[in-house]
């Protein structure tokens, strides 16, 4: 009698374990594979380079609901310059539909991404644009600092994103041109603001303004690190205190990103005064943020400058 109850429970908890094992079985084949975790099905998933292609792209996808917008990297990682790729951000990138990035060598792994993401779309939006080079012959990648061309960095996205998403294409173009009359205020209140200012001459620590200081007439007299985040060197500092003295240069831009120390230093060896420029390379996640840190920008220079 035992032996058969014993074997009784047995049997009932073989029965037991085999109808739990189809029922995960069941639940595991309903799971919808195609789509990445995170991802909602019918989704368009685009990924930006890094903060001034973020804000660019969140005003162009004002209004969809069915577009996420990732910002590859985090807010405080600035300029890319020597940017190395993370396994996280391969993993983003694995999810993305289109990936949108400023180019014009700003983004030095891309060879690694078009290796590894043979599907992926991808608009450069300093395609086709004039572009200035810097003390060794190559492309300077800071485009978006000049209003008008970030103007033309709009339309080169958001023509791409029409291509690439053609369900929302007349979305993309409208707030395409919704944003561009935005920015076409802000280029010439910045003008009216700045093209009358007496001094011309600045020093900058940062190749980022070149473009800026082109579309407003300024001279960058002296560019005093030409890496970002690096400290210049007892004989760089030596020289450019040299040339602001003989070039009577009276303000210095140093950037919200990184240190003032040397700036500082400069400062006290010329007369002259240090001021913070913004390179729009880092900042609030507002889609307004471009237009409220050019503003910034206008109100320091009018100081520094008149």
């Amino acid at each position: 009698m035992r032996r058969w109850q014993r074997n009784t429970r047995l049997l009932l908890i073989s029965l037991l374990f085999c109808s739990l094992t189809l029922l995960l079985a069941g639940c595991e084949s309903q799971a919808p594979t195609s789509v990445p975790q995170g991802k909602s099905e019918g989704q368009t998933t685009i990924v930006t380079s890094f903060y001034p292609m973020y804000i660019l792209t969140q005003n162009l996808c004002s209004g969809i609901d069915d577009v996420q917008i990732i910002n590859m990297t985090p807010p405080q990682t600035g300029c890319l310059h020597d940017y190395q790729l993370t396994p996280d951000d391969m993993k983003t990138l694995e999810q993305a539909d289109i990936f949108v990035i400023n180019g014009a060598g700003m983004e030095s792994f891309m060879d690694k991404v078009i290796a590894q993401q043979k599907d992926l779309t991808i608009i450069e939006a300093s395609r086709g644009l004039a572009l200035l080079k810097d003390e060794h012959g190559e492309d300077n990648p800071h485009v978006w600092l000049s209003i008008e061309l970030y103007e033309k960095q709009v339309e080169n996205v958001a023509r791409g994103l029409a291509k690439a998403d053609p369900g929302h294409a007349e979305k993309y173009q409208a707030n395409a041109q919704a944003y561009k009359v935005q920015l076409e205020e802000l280029r010439l209140r910045m003008h009216q603001e700045l093209d009358g200012v007496e001094e011309k001459k600045i020093a900058t620590f940062h190749e980022a303004f070149p473009y800026f200081a082109q579309e407003f007439d300024l001279h960058i007299v002296t560019v005093i690190s030409r890496e970002p985040g690096s400290e210049p060197s007892a004989e760089e500092l030596a020289a450019t205190v040299k040339t602001i003295k003989n070039t009577g240069v009276k303000a210095l831009f140093a950037e919200p990103q990184y240190s003032t120390r040397a700036a500082q230093t400069i400062a006290r060896e010329t007369g002259a005064r240090v001021y913070i420029l913004d390179p729009i390379v880092s900042g609030p996640d507002d889609k307004n943020a471009y237009i409220q840190l050019m503003e910034k920008n206008m109100q320091t220079l009018k100081e520094a400058l008149q």
